[in-house]
């Protein structure tokens, strides 16, 4: 996939799992997206449970974009900086957000070391990361336009998805159309469309995924 637009970030489509397995040790990536903590301490609790043999369920998030971007790791008992920090490296390498990895890991009896540690959950991270899909997630402004039914036309003719869709159609006393538009064009539509007279107001930003 291309390198997304400043207005655009990508994102794991789906759950996907990998194994990897280093001195007798098994490190199973489990990659899902994940918009908010909570919804993360949720899909965490059910991993922990599937998984309640294992030895360490180690983590970390990346979540939104741009400048409210946030991320969180955890080595849940592996030696400081061995488990968390490497499955966020494996995710910013990437140039992922609203995505989480979950590395769980059954000991195998053979101590690998800090260093060792540090690139068997970095390698876990990776194999899951590269059996994902990945999508765009487009980051939108939201329009409402009312306008009357002599020029309902020139709107439908500014639908083009993914850049600008329409959300919503409703006829009434005149027409009123509800469009998410790419953020990067909604300054040129806005001001496009005051030139022809035809009113538009700007909605709560909304965002959406392209493959």
């Amino acid at each position: 996939m291309s390198t997304p637009r400043p207005d655009s970030y990508l994102r794991v489509a789906t759950e996907a799992r990998a194994s990897v397995k280093i001195e007798k040790s098994e490190f199973i990536g489990i990659v899902f997206p994940v918009e908010a903590e909570n919804e993360f301490s949720e899909a965490l609790r059910r991993i922990e449970k599937e998984f309640h043999s294992a030895t360490h369920h180690c983590w970390a998030f990346r979540i939104g974009p741009g400048k409210d971007q946030h991320s969180r790791s955890s080595d849940s008992g592996e030696p400081s900086g061995t488990a968390g920090k490497p499955i966020l490296s494996a995710i910013e390498s990437q140039e992922l957000s609203d995505t989480a990895v979950v590395v769980v890991r059954y000991y195998g009896g053979v101590k690998l070391g800090t260093g060792g540690l540090a690139r068997a959950y970095r390698d876990a991270a990776r194999a899951v990361l590269s059996a994902a899909a990945v999508v765009e997630r487009i980051l939108y402004d939201r329009l409402e336009i009312r306008t009357s039914f002599a020029t309902a036309g020139v709107v439908h003719r500014l639908i083009h998805p993914p850049d600008i869709i329409l959300v919503e159609e409703i006829s009434a006393d005149d027409r009123r159309f509800i469009l998410d538009v790419r953020k990067s064009r909604s300054e040129a539509l806005l001001s496009d469309l005051a030139e022809k007279r035809i009113h538009a107001q700007l909605q709560p930003a909304q965002a959406g995924d392209r493959s």
